[in-house]
């Protein structure tokens, strides 16, 4: 083998361990026998495979670095091919994992759907809460194992989780791992089981939780719920529950964001000579004035009487949109009072005049500019 192991990888002396990583994918790919069968290429792979084994690992690199050759064993000046397949491996993909499978994980999250009436959604509301989830097994406090026993050390694979086996090959003897069939890869053996949760360390059950809902929510605001989920195996961490709200429709108001939007409708002649309207909203009955001459469309906006804001504090507004009544039956007294009314006002054969759609556009914005100004 070369002496100058960092020549054959084309690095510098003090090349960082991902430095020579990179050079010997590089190299390897270039110089595999898959790639050039030739025998001196085959030879030069040789060489920086055995090359990338010494400076890959700390303490042979240290040993280079001071004048020794780094090498394993093997005696009489010749290197031995022998090394793990997973060098390889990561040299080509990166570093694999190794060591046992834990037996505790984290729980999974989840979701379930509350619904609300406007009011609760608006103002916010305690509910109590039945989930079907999973919690920590009380027979065996999460282990796993049947009362007065315990996990035990896989004899196959001595708590690796995984075995080995040496395969010869044209670059010496490869050895791959694979998990542990006797163990699926844990490291231990659960032999007792518990009789409660089956060596799952964690049973179903259902159970009542008491939240406290914000108000301003609405359908689709998701509320998160750290820990509230289902337990994980082993006993390990539960997960999280998140609450899902789907308000329910109201028979009188329609929701837009925090803002409330209600119809009231008005007889002709009140909407003229103006009145009084009484409206329940979500603070009771409110008194909402209504102007002389008040035309359908108008609205009338009531502040800080829609929903809380979820995540500020103050409300949103109401608003009453107002729909002008025109009569369709009328008797002969009322006929006859509307056609006075007619009279006096020089309407019996009133011309009709067309509206513009700029005129109609600049009335919409009047009315919403006296909305807002109200």
């Amino acid at each position: 083998m070369a002496s100058d192991l960092y020549a054959v990888l084309g690095v510098a002396r003090d090349a960082t361990p991902e430095e020579i990583k990179r050079a010997y994918r590089k190299l390897a790919r270039e110089l595999h026998p898959d790639v050039n069968r030739d025998p001196e290429t085959q030879d030069k792979f040789k060489e920086v495979t055995a090359a990338y084994e010494v400076l890959s690992d700390p303490e042979k690199r240290q040993m280079h670095d001071l004048g020794g050759s780094g090498r394993r064993g093997g005696g009489g000046g010749g290197f031995s091919h022998e090394f793990g397949f997973g060098d390889v491996m990561d040299a080509f993909f990166g570093s694999q994992s190794r060591g046992p499978r834990s037996r505790v994980g984290r729980g999974k999250d989840a979701l379930i759907r509350v619904q609300l009436d406007l009011p609760e959604a608006a103002f916010g509301v305690r509910r109590d809460l039945t989930v079907d989830t999973a919690i920590a097994c009380g027979a065996c406090e999460g282990l796993g194992t049947a009362p007065n026993t315990q996990v035990v050390t896989c004899t196959m694979c001595q708590g690796r989780g995984e075995v080995q086996s040496v395969q010869r090959s044209f670059l010496g003897q490869v050895m791959t791992a694979r998990a542990c069939p006797q163990c699926q890869g844990f490291g231990s053996l659960i032999p007792h089981p518990c009789p409660e949760c089956s060596g799952e360390g964690r049973v179903r059950t259902r159970r009542t939780i008491t939240v406290q809902i914000p108000g301003g929510v609405d359908t689709g605001t998701r509320i998160q719920l750290s820990g509230e989920g289902e337990v994980g195996i082993g006993g390990g961490p539960a997960g999280d529950l998140y609450l899902e709200i789907v308000e329910r429709p109201h028979e009188v108001f329609t929701r837009q964001g925090d803002d409330l939007h209600c119809t009231v409708s008005l007889p002709m002649t009140a909407a003229a000579l103006g009145t009084t309207v009484e409206l329940q909203t979500l603070d009771g009955v409110e008194s909402v004035d209504v102007r002389p001459g008040t035309q359908s469309g108008y609205v009338i906006t009531m502040r800080q009487k829609g929903t809380e804001h979820l995540r500020s504090s103050g409300r949103g507004d109401l608003h009453v949109h107002v729909d002008v009544v025109t009569p369709t039956r009328l008797d002969e007294r009322q006929a006859e009072l509307l056609a006075e009314l007619a009279t006096l006002r020089d309407e019996v054969r009133p011309a009709a005049s067309v509206v513009s759609a700029n005129s109609a556009q600049s009335g919409l914005f009047t009315r919403l500019k006296d909305a807002f100004n109200n």
